[in-house]
């Protein structure tokens, strides 16, 4: 059954589909569950974190119409943001950098917003990286009418996830034993996971980082090519007595997870996406056939075709 009709864009966030992955599930193995998260307005599950802390903003008074949201992303979260602020009548400065794809920077100047660059170095996602895009946000947002969002510190964020973790017990019809999802903000995994175990105490939830940068492991910080996950720090809203395991997945096992989710179940996604599926395969194995696992499509394919992953 479809959304029912809305007034406005921001209307049509959220009840998204849930799909059985069928093809990739070797036997033996848990039920493995993917919200699909491509089909919110912009294409990622961002859309639900960026309405959620404009929202908090508006209700704090700490926005008025015509005010500059400013943030540093790496692009999904500021297509996101965009959108809101397109629809509720702010403008938008997204600090960004080259390490990240191209056709974020044209959508997010779609929607209207400035897009400043911070350079990497090579193209590599580090911590340095990440630390220079957060100092430049905080410089721009001391101009007077600008507001810094700051998605790692804001806490009205991870109450946009709260309804995504509703929506995937109904439609999971009241069975999930465990939830897999990579960690950027962590905002999405601690949202899904509290409204998660408010129905099912019992969950297990399983955390995914790059191999490459396995700060929540207690790993040392080095850069990666998965892109909006493994900032190469501790993200402050870390709560890791809320999780269960940490899966670590490479880069490389990301994006040939994401190749063979479109050639073999028909699910074009982005390289995030990829790792929650190489680590839920993981926790489906081992939980066995008669459990339920739960993971995250946190966006489309379409926003990676300038990059290495969709080029073979």
């Amino acid at each position: 059954m479809g959304r029912n009709m809305g007034s406005g864009v921001l209307t049509g966030i959220g009840s998204t589909p849930l799909i059985q992955l069928n093809n990739i599930v070797p036997p033996g193995s848990a039920r493995v569950l993917a919200k699909l998260e491509w089909a919110n307005p912009t294409g990622s599950m961002k859309d639900r974190m960026a309405v959620a802390a404009i929202a908090g903003a508006e209700a704090r008074g700490d926005v008025a119409p015509g005010d500059t949201i400013v943030e540093y992303t790496s692009g999904t979260t500021g297509i996101s943001l965009a959108l809101v602020c397109a629809a509720r009548g702010y403008r938008l400065h997204a600090v960004f950098s080259d390490a990240f794809s191209n056709e974020k920077r044209r959508t997010m100047e779609a929607f209207g917003a400035t897009v400043e660059d911070v350079p990497s170095d090579g193209g590599r996602i580090t911590e340095q990286l990440i630390k220079a895009m957060i100092k430049r946000a905080g410089e721009v947002s001391e101009q007077p009418g600008h507001w810094a969002c700051d998605q790692l510190n804001n806490l009205d964020a991870v109450t946009g996830y709260l309804p995504l973790g509703e929506e995937a017990w109904e439609q999971s019809s009241g069975q999930v034993d465990a939830f897999v999802q990579s960690v950027g903000t962590a905002h999405s995994i601690h949202g899904t996971a509290r409204a998660l175990r408010a129905h099912q105490p019992a969950l297990r939830v399983f955390a995914v980082e790059p191999a490459e940068s396995a700060v929540l492991s207690g790993g040392p910080t080095g850069s990666h090519r998965i892109e909006g996950i493994g900032i190469g720090f501790i993200p402050p809203l870390w709560e890791p007595d809320e999780v269960d395991g940490i899966e670590q997945v490479s880069s490389e096992e990301a994006m040939v997870m994401s190749r063979r989710l479109a050639r073999v179940e028909g699910v074009f996604a982005g390289t995030s996406s990829g790792a929650n599926v190489v680590a839920a395969l993981r926790v489906a194995e081992r939980l066995g056939p008669d459990a339920t696992v739960v993971t995250v499509i946190i966006d489309s394919g379409l926003r990676y075709l300038s990059t290495d992953l969709y080029r073979r």
